[in-house]
């Protein structure tokens, strides 16, 4: 699946290291970390009616994956908010956005590989966009990749990082057996996530989730494992094989740019899906938490 785009993004404007730039004009060094060795993090935000959803939760995980892979110069909590602020203003974009928030350890004196060779700081990208939720009001399929996801004993999977070919690899994979993605196992062959997202399987009304010990705890996944202990929802975190999801009551995965997402295929097999009211429930809860105010943070319109 391909996501829709939206005409009135051709005329948007991103911000890089606090000046805004026309679509055609944004552009980095090409002695940029970024471009050098996909070396950045990076979060996806959304905005509701106004207001950034979970933005602290995201933009301390972008902090805690810049200190981890040791940047310099880290721009503060208070300048990414206002750079992201002021690039919603200049888009006069209120609802129905998804921003990538980018930040990469910045532009090296000359190529190569080394982290000293960065001596400007970071570089700090907003790139928002209008785009919904992109499994909105559509059920996925799925295949099995045999593209592994990496094990945190070569590269910890909580960092947020730019470097994607892991997930790239698999997402190909799906494209060329025609299907939204692809789900990844870890070393010991149970399923981590998919390519994109995080998973979650139902059985015998109770909800199961792998355990974060190879996946990105996505911000969305701890929200429903939330949702679900603050509703006596029962719910568990262990070791998933791709037969026990092949024999689940329901299949449904959750990140920030699809929300939660009814899968109804795993593997040529269909998935049961006797009745969707759990996920249905899910999906209302979500919504309603959406509305939450201790989660928005109100979009500071330009004097």
């Amino acid at each position: 699946m391909i996501q829709k785009y939206d005409k009135r993004n051709d005329n948007i404007k991103v911000l890089i290291n606090g000046k805004l730039y026309d679509r055609s004009n944004a552009k980095i060094s090409v002695f940029d970390s970024l471009v050098q060795g996909g070396d950045g993090v990076w979060e996806g935000l959304r905005v509701y009616d106004g207001n950034i959803f979970a933005l602290e939760k995201h933009i301390n995980r972008l902090l805690e994956s810049a200190k981890s892979l040791m940047f310099e110069n880290i721009p503060s909590k208070k300048t990414i908010i206002s750079s992201i602020m002021k690039t919603l203003n200049a888009n006069e974009m209120f609802t129905d956005v998804h921003i990538r928030l980018t930040l990469s350890r910045g532009e090296k004196i000359t190529s190569g590989m080394n982290p000293k060779l960065n001596q400007y700081g970071c570089t700090l990208i907003i790139l928002a966009e209008w785009k919904p939720p992109i499994y909105l009001n559509r059920n996925l399929k799925l295949i099995t990749s045999s593209i592994r996801r990496n094990t945190p004993l070569f590269l910890d999977s909580k960092i947020h990082h730019n470097n994607l070919l892991n997930n790239i690899l698999a997402k190909i994979e799906a494209n060329n057996y025609g299907v939204d993605d692809s789900i990844m196992l870890d070393l010991n062959g149970f399923i981590s996530e998919t390519n994109s997202t995080n998973i979650f399987m139902i059985k015998n009304n109770i909800i199961y989730t792998p355990t974060s010990k190879f996946c990105l705890p996505g911000i969305t996944r701890d929200l429903i494992i939330s949702i679900c202990k603050s509703n006596n929802i029962s719910i568990i975190e262990k070791d998933i094989s791709i037969s026990e999801l092949y024999n689940a009551d329901q299949v449904f995965t959750t990140g920030t740019m699809g929300e939660i997402a009814t899968v109804v295929e795993v593997d040529n097999r269909k998935v049961k899906n006797s009745n969707f009211d759990m996920i249905k429930n899910l999906k209302l809860l979500f919504n309603k938490l959406k509305t939450k105010e201790k989660l928005l943070t109100k979009i500071i319109s330009k004097s």
